[in-house]
């Protein structure tokens, strides 16, 4: 979701990519524009995954898991426009809600963080 970084005494802060594309948000729709996006996410997940490693700590590993927990519900919004929109199949809310739930164990398992 986050595409710039923004220095700010030291610290840098994710810029969303909805404030960049605020007044051109047709170009949201661009596969290279997609593409971008993608990359970009998949970027941020590497800069997670290297604090991890870096510091190993819960409190981060939390807050990654909610930041997931975010984009799949982005992205059910997004299929639920999209079936408003163009007539597309609905997204399957059951089978979202079970891959969450399944998500939130693992990751506390596997990190051992007891809920």
């Amino acid at each position: 979701m986050s595409v710039t970084l923004i220095a700010n005494r030291n610290q840098f802060k994710m810029k969303n990519k909805l404030e960049i594309f605020k007044k051109t948000q047709d170009l949201l729709d661009e596969p290279e524009v997609q593409e971008l996006l993608d990359y970009c996410d998949r970027l941020e997940d590497e800069l997670v995954d290297f604090k991890f490693e870096k510091t190993n700590n819960k409190e981060l590993i939390l807050l990654d898991m909610i930041r997931e927990v975010i984009k799949g519900c982005n992205a059910m919004e997004k299929e639920q426009l999209e079936h408003e929109r163009f007539g597309y199949e609905a997204p399957n809310y059951a089978e979202a809600i079970s891959n969450l739930k399944n998500y939130i164990l693992e990751i506390c398992k596997d990190n051992k963080i007891y809920l």
